[in-house]
């Protein structure tokens, strides 16, 4: 019996168009209209209680789906999804569904919120032992006067072992440019709901306390690679300062991942994503240190437009970056490794990958923490460069607590987190700025603006040693908190 794997992939309507028309699979494919309305409450009470319900229509049958996509709702059913043919776009609200359950009185109030029509386009293809359902969808969502354009590829392993689903993946993107999808239907119509989103921010991962330290990865790379591709995205579009922040700490949280998780991942496997990230991660570097000096320049000054300058140039590199082979490459050979790389299946790593999650996390962050308190014993008198290394430290510690923290439930733990993060918070936003001190010299150096009369308002040394003493101060408190793993 195949695994469960199902892979998005998305791509322009030109491209989608060229696919569509193509002869890279035998055979014409099967063509659907489809409709689809998804239905909420007035406050979205299904949304924030991890249910989706949905009427799909496809000529003349509608179908009724339920789904539990939410570990806050999960416990509360014995199954996850729900499917029944209904007898038109009505939804039905009874006992045979978790609806009443979870929304009580609530029930009474679930109304349309969105519509998705697509035209839907069905290859069945098969190579070898396997068997993948590959799906084209061209169309989009609505939510009142706005819309999504929907232009995707859904492949969906029938028969077979994951890694041919993956080879037709690639296949495709030898032809199209086609670009790893994290984004669901439902997803694009509640995004409609809402104010356009500037930029995208990390989720915290929702972990089981049964988890192995194995599904922890999993589930945490993938939030990684979610909070990246929307930011890319937009980047894509347009040279937005946000969005290249977000996007560039995603990149840092997974390679921390990466670190944090080494014990149960194929070193050799680690260290090429590592090299791919740190060098995408310097692309969206470099505008990113010009974004922070641009803030901080009085605009209309000649500093100001020499910065400026250079920063419409670092964002072309960007944007020839993500446009590239290379990069697209990568999210979708990341995915393709935490899906059916050889870290899951190593023997010499299953007492790792298979160690609870819970007791990897207790270990793992409090290495963490002894690592950065004996880092950061001599803040004060630390060169530049050591200060440094206390705050990437610093970092990966953050990004641990974030990636490990809701595997230690309970008040008293949450308040302890609260705490420790805040701490933890302090000291980095104190070495961020000692950092962004280090760094302006050096870019202002690179682009020969180091003597310009604008330049020594950016340095701002005066306030160097209140920031350290800050930062100081920072560590002794976090240092002095009580654990939430402990």
């Amino acid at each position: 019996m195949a695994q469960e794997v199902e892979l998005k992939l998305v791509l322009d309507a030109a491209a989608a168009d060229a696919f569509a028309g193509s002869d890279v699979f035998d055979g014409p494919p099967r063509t659907r209209q489809m409709q689809a309305v998804y239905f909420d409450t007035p406050d979205l009470a299904l949304l924030q209680g991890g249910v989706s319900l949905r009427i799909r229509q496809s000529g003349d049958t509608c179908t009724q789906t339920i789904k539990v996509a939410d570990a806050k709702a999960a416990g509360l059913f014995a199954r996850s999804e729900w499917e029944i043919e209904v007898a038109d776009l009505t939804p039905v609200i009874d006992d045979r569904t978790p609806i009443p359950t979870l929304l009580g009185d609530e029930a009474g109030t679930v109304a349309p919120i969105f519509t998705v029509a697509v035209e839907r386009l069905t290859w069945i293809v098969d190579s070898g032992e396997a068997s993948i359902e590959l799906v084209l969808d061209r169309g989009h969502v609505s939510a009142g006067d706005r819309q999504s354009p929907v232009c995707e590829l859904e492949l969906e392993l029938k028969r077979g072992e994951p890694g041919a689903l993956f080879g037709l993946a690639k296949t495709i993107a030898a032809h199209f440019p086609v670009r790893l999808g994290v984004v669901t239907k439902s997803e694009r119509g509640y995004d409609l709901l809402r104010p356009v989103s500037k930029a995208f921010k990390a989720e915290r991962a929702a972990l089981s306390r049964t988890a192995s330290a194995a599904d922890a990865f999993e589930a945490i790379a993938g939030s990684c690679i979610r909070q990246y591709r929307p930011n890319e995205t937009i980047l894509l579009d347009q040279a937005d300062a946000e969005a290249l922040h977000q996007a560039r700490v995603s990149l840092r949280r997974l390679r921390s991942a990466l670190s944090i998780f080494k014990s149960l991942l194929d070193s050799d496997e680690v260290q090429h994503f590592n090299s791919e990230l740190r060098w995408l991660g310097s692309v969206l570097g470099e505008a990113r240190d010009l974004d922070v000096l641009l803030a901080k320049a009085p605009p209309g000054a000649s500093l100001f437009q020499e910065l400026n300058r250079a920063c419409d140039a670092a964002y072309a590199a960007v944007d020839t970056a993500l446009g590239s082979d290379r990069v697209r490459a990568l999210m979708l050979d990341l995915t393709e490794w935490l899906v059916c790389g050889a870290w899951r299946t190593a023997p010499s790593m299953r007492d790792a990958r298979d160690a609870p999650a819970r007791q990897f996390a207790a270990e793992t962050l409090h290495k963490q923490l002894r690592r950065v308190s004996k880092r950061g014993r001599s803040l004060a008198t630390q060169a530049d460069e050591e200060r440094h290394e206390v705050r990437k430290t610093a970092k990966r510690l953050r990004y641990g607590v974030e990636f490990l923290g809701s595997l230690f439930p309970g008040k008293k733990r949450a308040r302890r987190y609260g705490k420790f993060m805040r701490s933890l918070e302090k000291l980095q936003d104190q070495l961020g700025a000692l950092n962004d001190m280090a760094t302006a010299p050096m870019v202002l150096d690179r682009l020969g603006l180091r003597d310009d009369p604008g330049a020594k308002s950016l340095l701002a040394h005066r306030k160097k040693s209140k920031i350290i003493d800050a930062a100081a101060e920072a560590y002794d408190d976090l240092v002095d908190r009580k654990t939430f793993w402990g």
